[in-house]
Parts: C-alpha cells; structure tokens; sequence
C-alpha cells in the first residue's frame, strides 16, 4: 500500500481569517473563489478553524484582488492575517458573543410566539393569539434571521446554493404562510392530525435554534483550536536588546539576526541564539519533553520560547522571526491543522450537489402530499404539504458534514502537537493511523546517537593512533553523521591538533572523502574503501571490523592512496525507551524491521536486545528504499523512523516517514511526521492520536451521513405515508439540525483527552 502526497505547493504563503462559512458548500464555494484567483498557486479553506491558506505565485499575490473574489461569491469575507500569529482572540470572542446574544433574545421571542400561538396566554385566543405570535416571531425573522436571508440571497445571485439557502427558504415560507392565513382567513383549512395552519412560531423557534446551534458550534470550534493558541502563548512579544550598551525593550518582530538580548530569570527566550555572556538553567521541556533544565554556557545553543531559569544571560541572535525553530513548529501546526484529510473527498464530492438535491427532495415532498390530501380540500392540502417540505429544507443542513473531518483534524494535530508530534499535514495523520509495519533506522534511533570512540587501530600509518585520529578528523569535521562527530570529538578530547581539509563530498550509506595534506583520503566502511576508494588490499581492515562488529561496534576505516591506514570502533548506547517502544507498538498490531546500513552482526545483536521482528543490514540509501517499497508491495502501510541524510529517501517514501527531532535538518524536511521532543516513545503517541482521529474522522461522518439519511425521510413524512403516528415539525427539525452540528464538534473535543 503507498501513499501519493504531493510536495506542497512552492511559492508565498499566507493565512487569511474567512467570515460567514457555516456548512461543506460554504467551504467549497470561498475554496473554487481563491483558487480561481489570478497567481493562485492552491488554496485550502478550513471551516473548524475559519482559516484560508493561500500558496501565490512569488510577486503575484494581492490581497484586495482574493477578497473581492471571495465577497463576489455570497456572503464570505476574508482578512489577511500574519500565519504565526492567532486568530484575533477578541473579535472571535466579540463574536461568539454577539451570536450569544442573538440566540438568548431570539429564544426569549420564540418561547413568547409559542406562547400565543398554542394559547397559553390567558384571555388570548383564536385570531387574536395568532396575531400576537406572528408579531412575536417578525423580529425573529426580520432582524435576526436576516444574516440567513442576507447570505441566502447573495448566493442565489450567483447562481449557488449553501446551508443558509435552505433555513432562509424553510423559515420565510411559514413565517409568509403564517401572514397570509391571517390576511385571508379562507386559507385556513383543517387535515386531521395537524390542527392550526399559522406557524408563525415554527419560523421563529427554527431561527432562534440554528442560532443557538451555531453559537455552541462556535464556542467548540474555538476550543478546538486551543492548541495553536496555547502554542503561540509561549512566545515572548517584547525583547531586551543591547545595543551599544543601552537595554532597550523592543517588539519581537524588530530583532535582527546578531542583536544581543538579554534574558532575565524566569522569561522566555525571545530568539534562537548563542550564549555570549553569562550561565544558567534553560527548561526545554516545550522542545524536548525533557522536565530537567539544561546548563547553558558560554558558546551553547538556545531556542526561541524556552524559559530560563536560573541565572541572567545574554544571547547573541543566530535566527529571529518565522526562522526560529519556535516559529517552524507553529507554522507546522497550523498546516496540518489546514489541510485536507484524503477522506474528506468524500465530503466535498457530496457538498457539491446536496443543497441542490435537498431542495429538489423538498419540492418532491410537497407535490406527492398535496396530491396525498388535496381531497381534505386545496388549503389543507398545501398547508400539510408545505409544513413537511419545510421540515426537510431544515432537517437537511449540510453543517455537521462540513465540519466531520477538519474539526477531528484540529484537534488530533493540535493534541498530538501538545504530545511533542508534528504531523506535516491531515494525509500523514490518516496513513500514520493505517500503518501496520514500522521499519527502524538503528543510529540516533534505536540507539542515542551518540556514539564514542572505544578504539584506534593504525596498520600504515606513521605516528600511531593520534596521526589516525588527526587525519579521520579532518574529513570528518565536515560531515554531520554521528559517528563523524564522535571522531571529532576524540581528538578533542585528545587535545589533538587537527589539519584542514579541502574538497569534501559526503557518499550517504557509505562515507566521505576530501583533500588532507594535498592527498585524498576516504572515511567510511571498509567497503567503501574498497569500492569508491578503488583500494585493493582490504583484508587486514576487514579482520579487524569483523572483530569489532562481533563486539556490537561501528568501524570506520580510513584510508589513503592504495593503503588503509587503519580502523577506528566506536559504539552506541541503545536508547532507554527503544525496547519499551517496540513492545508497545506490537501490542497495537504493528510489526517492525530494522534497516540499517551497519553490519549485520551487531545489527542483529540490537535488534534482539530491542524485540525487532526483523533486520535488513548492511543497506545503502537507495537499498533502504527499495526495503520500504518491497514491503509496501506485500501490502503493508509502511511507517519508517530515522533521523538522518541516509534515512531520507526511505522517510519519503514511506506511507508515513517519522523523523527524530533530533535528527538532520534533511531527515525531517523528508518526513511527514516530526518527533519534537525526540523520544523514541513519542512514536507510539502519533500511532494512538491518528488512529483515534480516525476513528473520530469516520464517527462523525457515519453520524452526519447517517443524521440525513434517517431524518429526511422522516421530516418527509414517509412514517405518516406508512401510517405510523410520527410527525417531524420544522421546530424540532431545526432542533435536531443544531444537535448533529454540536454533536460532531463535542465528538471531535475528546480527542482532546487522547
């Protein structure tokens, strides 16, 4: 099973914060205005979030010209916004407050309209009852159904339809039948089991309950976005920059790269940056996980967002503004958050037509019951014909489809994010929850990755071990791999002087060679040395490596010319939580493999030690990803773990690759999911929030679906066509509109609590 993500779009991106959405087909018709628009490389609209994410192609973006595209379509507004910042908290609150207040007072006019129309005013009855209810209800319908009407209209002149279609259709036709059985009373006519024919209070109450409906919807909405929020909270706003000697507190965004900004106990570091002046305690648990603060001295790295503790520092700035690693997870976060699960093309393939259909199953209702009961007479019949088409104009709101998937998307990236998870987008949340196999890489994640040098072996070389160790530095120091970096560091811990180096190319899975002292060396494998090195004589560096490989270490080999100088072993630790990870993923069913580009022998040593099913070693790059595609051919959903420059081939074609955070800036460019805090176990969290999303995912759309399914043919009447005593009124079709809305957001919010 494989899994064809495209790369996301290149060009500028920007965030815009969309009004008036309410349902799938809202969705769908601001997504085909934007991306419709001139220089539009690919727009998402996300109704959990009311969010807009626009690719434009470099020099080609206007803001002006997207939003009057969009505002041309109904009634949609949209606003830029900075992609690093929240939604404005007080105007979603102003808001959700207003919609509070519309729902309480149209509630309070509805009960009263109830009130008279079903006489249970003293002393006020008949004709005189119904005029009260309808002057009741004509506010309702008036002032506050107007944002209904208002949208409804704006749609219909552009030829589309949305759920406001179809309550503004259904409540203007019993608030204006209401009126007319009061103008010409000869209209009232009586059918059995449906008594008045004035529903001037079913227009008001189905009002005042969409808006109640909708302000609950928000006020869970906005919950579901506390991750975000809660995210961008632990960014400083202010910074304390020296400059030529003076302090002075400035806005985040105006730090420039080598500014130095002091940081006192108990705030946040405002930048990422070095130390250049003091000694404390960082907390990096918000990066890591990790409770215990790290010593910071002089010389040592500090990340954006994480408090100080201790001691007051200053830290000369390396990356500020949406390059820090703080800004890069939010803008990760909020991606995923906006993106578009696989299954909801489902939805959208539905949105397009339902409103449409709906409208055409209300006026199939309305003729088959007026033909049904045209013989009680022709104002009975279209009365009782009305009332049930009315029902299903309401019962049929689009709503809880539309938010099915991207609220369950919000909330299991954004509590995933809280878990130290990155995913890149809603597609790596789905196949991280379909994954049935997990293949590791074994250095820097089953083990620390941080090996150390355990021995130096010269064979031709004058000077020994040191003159080894010199010469592997010096090409070393310019690579990244683990193992490069522990030889870089015994010869520091030697005090030994190591020679420039000139040339360098890194061979990933094999090695590397550069220019020593005007000749050519090669670092790596034995193999490497043989193959790329075109050195013959191997034999005695392999009788050695296979030595050490008995003993569980790496060897690398260095050689020169048509010699090996000599080899060097190094080992790693296993990682403390790497045999409880595994265990844990085989209790979920999935099945793992390791493969990795070490030898054999101490592969299957850790692997046993570990609990891994199965080993592939002695893998190159190009083998690794052959591994992944032979097992995807048998079938299985693939997710594989790495951390680096040869792991990315195989992370990017994974179903689901997972990069340690502490890995290369390659391996996680590669991925589709990130672990931030860098523990093996965090693997086990993405696995249980995306299979919980999932299943959330599917809950809510077999709730929706299924929501329509049984209820409009309720609301049609077809139990009362089968002689069964069961009446669906526009009043309680509108109740159960709002419920299935409210139901699938609260559904979507325990993931929260996974």
């Amino acid at each position: 099973m494989t899994t064809d993500r495209a790369a996301p779009p290149a060009g500028d991106r920007h965030v815009f914060d969309v009004s008036g959405m309410t349902c799938a087909s809202c969705v769908r018709h601001v997504t085909q205005a934007l991306r419709a628009a001139p220089g539009v490389v690919s727009a998402e609209v996300n109704l959990a979030t009311s969010e807009a994410t626009v690719v434009a192609e470099p020099g080609k973006f206007d803001a002006a010209a997207l939003a009057r595209a969009v505002e041309a379509t109904g009634a949609y507004r949209i606003a830029l916004r900075d992609e690093n910042e929240a939604a404005p908290s007080s105007e979603a609150d102003a808001e959700i407050a207003a919609l509070g207040r519309a729902a309480v007072v149209s509630s309070v006019l509805a009960a009263v309209s109830m009130a008279f129309a079903m006489e249970w005013v003293p002393g006020v009855t008949g004709t005189a009852a119904q005029i009260a209810a309808l002057a009741a209800a004509a506010p309702v319908q008036i002032v506050f159904g107007h944002r209904f009407t208002k949208a409804a209209w704006g749609a219909a002149r552009h030829r589309t339809t949305d759920m406001n279609t179809l309550v503004a259709v259904g409540t203007w036709s019993a608030f204006l039948w209401s009126a007319a059985v009061l103008a010409w009373p000869e209209l009232a006519g009586h059918s059995a089991g449906h008594g008045t024919h004035a529903w001037s209070d079913s227009a008001a109450m189905i009002v005042a309950l969409v808006l109640v409906g909708r302000f609950l919807e928000a006020r869970a909405r906005r919950r579901a976005g506390d991750a975000i929020r809660a995210l961008l909270e632990q960014a400083p706003e202010t910074a304390h920059v020296v400059r030529a000697g003076v302090e002075t507190d400035i806005p985040i965004r105006d730090v420039r790269v080598g500014d130095v900004c002091a940081v006192r106990p108990g705030e946040r570091v405002p930048v990422d940056g070095v130390v250049s002046e003091g000694q404390t305690d960082i907390d990096e648990s918000m990066l890591t996980g990790e409770s215990l603060p790290v010593a910071k001295r002089i010389g040592d790295a500090v990340t954006g967002a994480t408090v100080n503790r201790t001691g007051a520092v200053h830290v000369r700035a390396s990356k500020v503004g949406n390059d820090t690693a703080f800004a890069r997870i939010v803008r990760a976060v909020r991606d995923a958050q906006s993106s578009r699960a696989p299954v909801q093309d489902l939805v959208d393939r539905v949105a397009a037509v339902f409103v449409p259909v709906v409208i055409g199953l209300a006026l199939v209702t309305f003729g088959a019951w007026f033909v049904a009961l045209r013989g009680d007479g022709a104002a009975a019949a279209v009365s009782a014909a009305a009332l049930r088409a009315v029902s299903v104009l309401i019962v049929a709101c689009p709503c809880a489809m539309g938010l099915a998937t991207p609220t369950a998307v919000v909330v299991a990236v954004g509590r995933a994010a809280r878990l130290g998870v990155i995913f890149r987008d809603a597609g790596a949340l789905e196949s991280a929850a379909r994954a049935d196999v997990v293949a590791f890489d074994k250095t820097g994640t089953l083990t620390e990755g941080r090996p150390r040098v355990v021995a130096v072996e010269p064979l031709k070389i004058q000077g020994g071990e040191a003159a080894l160790l010199r010469i592997a530095a010096a090409v070393e120091a310019k690579s990244e791999h683990p193992l490069a970096t522990a030889i870089v560091a015994a010869t520091k811990a030697r005090d030994l002087a190591v020679p420039a180096a000139s040339m360098f190319r890194a061979f990933p899975g094999g090695g590397a060679r550069a220019v020593v002292d005007m000749r050519t060396v090669f670092v790596g494998s034995v193999r490497f040395l043989r193959e790329t090195g075109n050195i013959a004589d191997v034999a005695d560096a392999e009788t050695l490596a296979e030595q050490w490989a008995q003993r569980g270490a790496a060897v690398v080999a260095v050689g020169r010319g048509s010699d090996v100088l000599g080899v060097i072993a190094l080992t790693d630790t296993v990682r403390a939580d790497a045999k409880q990870t595994v265990a844990a993923l085989r209790d979920l069913g999935l099945r793992s493999v390791m493969l990795t580009g070490d030898r054999a022998a101490p592969a299957r040593s850790l692997a046993q030690e570990v609990g891994v099913d199965d080993v592939r070693a002695e893998l190159l790059p190009e083998q690794k990803l052959e591994a992944i595609r032979a097992l995807q051919a048998g079938g299985a959903c693939v997710a594989m773990i790495g951390d680096g420059l040869n792991d990315a081939p195989a992370l990017a074609a994974a179903d689901v690759g997972v990069a340690m955070g502490t890995g290369t800036g390659v391996a996680m460019q590669a991925a589709h999911v990130t672990l931030v805090a860098g523990g093996l176990g965090r693997t086990v969290d993405a696995i249980r929030v995306a299979r919980r999303g999932l299943a959330t995912i599917r809950q809510n759309l077999v709730w929706a679906f299924g929501y329509n399914a049984v209820m409009i043919p309720f609301a049609a009447g077809v139990p009362a066509a089968l002689g069964w005593h069961i009446e669906l009124t526009p009043m309680w079709a509108a109740a159960a509109m709002a419920l299935s809305s409210v139901t699938v957001v609260a559904n979507s919010l325990r993931l929260r609590r996974a």
